[in-house]
């Protein structure tokens, strides 16, 4: 499960400064020149009430309206912890900025579908970034019953 490669990006991904410096282009409507597999996600703090904002990687665009990521600290990431209290979020992903939508956790069977269908789709990127997760989590990470929480934002529709 721990290998230096898993060690050294769980450790990059706890560097707050290397993992917020996309938030500036999103925020100056950039975010398009980022692609498509992210997307920066705006949620209120749950004791606080204020705007938060991370970038994320979207593993799952299963629809036009809508987009799966995956919290790969678990539900102790504060950004998750956010979103479950307060699921009403904005989205800024490829044309759409700062897009109303609402989040919810998948249930286990699609959080596996969805987990199987990054695998399939991204092989290699799976192959390194399961044990990114698995250092992140401490935990062993399947494609069945998955400990990684995946979460679903489906924009709102416009008129």
């Amino acid at each position: 499960m721990s290998t230096a490669l898993g060690r050294a990006g769980a450790k990059v991904l706890r560097n707050r400064v290397l993992m917020r410096a996309p938030i500036a282009l999103y925020r100056a409507r950039l975010g398009f020149l980022l692609g498509s597999r992210l997307l920066m996600l705006e949620h209120l703090g749950r004791k606080s009430g204020v705007t938060r904002r991370v970038v994320l990687e979207v593993i799952g665009h299963p629809a036009p309206d809508v987009y799966l990521v995956a919290s790969g600290f678990g539900t102790r990431a504060q950004w998750y912890r956010n979103v479950q209290a307060h699921p009403r979020v904005r989205v800024s992903v490829a044309r759409h900025h700062r897009a109303p939508a609402t989040a919810r956790r998948l249930p286990a069977p699609d959080a596996d579908a969805a987990i199987t269908d990054y695998a399939r789709r991204h092989p290699r990127a799976w192959a390194k970034f399961k044990t990114v997760l698995e250092n992140t989590l401490g935990t062993k990470i399947t494609e069945q019953d998955t400990a990684l929480p995946i979460l679903e934002l489906h924009l709102d529709r416009t008129p």
